[in-house]
């Protein structure tokens, strides 16, 4: 598989880097609908497992495809890379395609904590959006001029290393900003839609992978060929 070989190198090279011994790591391979990084999916829609360039993935069609994950896997931590290996492949202009969610805190508005990767689409073309939000900070990483293909395999990650939060696409930095943020509370996730059931993704998702440090680039998972 070629996700699974993927995953091994950026494992050794998360080894090899000093500092980060001591880093949690979490991955989700979409590969099945069953067992996602130990966990029992509630599958909303007809999502379906296809197989692609880059090994099995989860396809979304749009409109009521969907996943829902009983875990933030970033839930704690003060540090973080988020990355994805995923397929845009058109459709309505906004798209949320995942969202990780601290459950809501009495006396706290309902929703407030949560990270997000999205996209906005052009034409045929998209561009990349990312999101933290909690109490004391609201943060979006977005660029419209940085427009990518669609139907297309990609890298994409965000990282904050404890002053600065960063999105990339294919290792390539697309934007940055200053941020007190705050390590998230545990919660859930959504996979191909915001958690709320709104802003539907069409395209496919590989494999996420999440850890407690914020990695340099050259340790992020190898970008996919670009077909």
């Amino acid at each position: 598989m070629i996700a699974r070989r993927l995953c091994t190198l950026a494992l050794a090279l998360l080894a090899l880097a000093p500092g980060l011994a001591m880093a949690r790591q979490v991955v989700w391979r979409f590969d099945n609908l069953a067992r996602i990084g130990h966990l029992a999916p509630q599958v909303l829609g007809h999502p379906r497992v296809e197989r692609s360039a880059v090994g099995k993935a989860v396809a979304f069609d749009g409109q009521n495809d969907a996943l829902i994950l009983p875990r933030h896997p970033l839930a704690g931590a003060a540090r973080f890379t988020a990355e994805a290996v995923f397929r845009p492949d058109g459709g309505a202009f906004e798209q949320r395609w995942l969202h990780l969610a601290s459950d809501d805190v009495p006396g706290r508005p309902p929703g407030e904590t949560r990270m997000l990767f999205e996209i906005r689409v052009v034409g045929a073309s998209w561009y990349l959006d990312t999101f933290v939000k909690g109490a004391g900070y609201n943060q979006v990483l977005v660029d419209p001029a940085r427009l990518h293909p669609l139907g297309r395999w990609y890298h994409v990650a965000q990282t904050y290393d404890g002053t600065t939060y960063r999105s990339y696409v294919n290792g390539v930095l697309e934007g940055e900003a200053r941020v007190a943020f705050a390590p998230q509370g545990p919660g859930s996730s959504s996979v191909g839609m915001r958690r709320n059931g709104v802003n539907h993704f069409h395209g496919a998702i590989a494999l996420a992978r999440f850890t407690t440090a914020a990695l340099a680039p050259k340790a992020f998972l190898p970008a996919p060929s670009p077909r």
